[in-house]
């Protein structure tokens, strides 16, 4: 009697998994790295960059950006997600060589935001472009 009700449990589960989409936005621009003879990487076309992706399931949100190493850039980017009423639930920075930043960020979004993907991901994009 309790095999039936888990096995009852776990189809409910699974049924209920595959009711969940998943959608996502990405926009990259490929950036070029050169190895010099002495072994240092520099970049070659640093406009190329940033580089972002979105993914989006029911309420939860991952994005990945991967940018230039500027001074407070990090704090711009979550600054920019908080407006967008995304929650930031975690967030990690890695240095990628001298020049470049790869951030995750895992928010969820706030009942009251009405923002696309797509929007997301522009508005991020605007704020990590060198101020005119």
């Amino acid at each position: 009697m309790y095999v039936k009700h888990l096995q009852e449990r776990v189809k409910t589960f699974e049924e209920q998994a595959t009711k969940q989409t998943v959608e996502s936005v990405v926009l990259v621009k490929k950036s070029k790295l050169s190895v010099e003879d002495d072994g240092s990487s520099e970049e070659n076309n640093s406009s190329e960059l940033p580089e972002i992706e979105a993914k989006v399931c029911n309420n939860h949100i991952l994005l990945r950006i991967h940018c230039q190493k500027n001074k407070g850039i990090l704090s711009k980017i979550l600054t920019e997600v908080e407006k967008l009423q995304l929650s930031i639930v975690n967030a990690n920075a890695t240095s990628f060589g001298s020049f470049a930043l790869d951030i995750t960020i895992y928010a969820e979004m706030e009942k009251e935001s009405n923002f696309t993907l797509k929007e997301v991901v522009r508005a991020l994009r605007c704020a990590l472009l060198p101020a005119a």
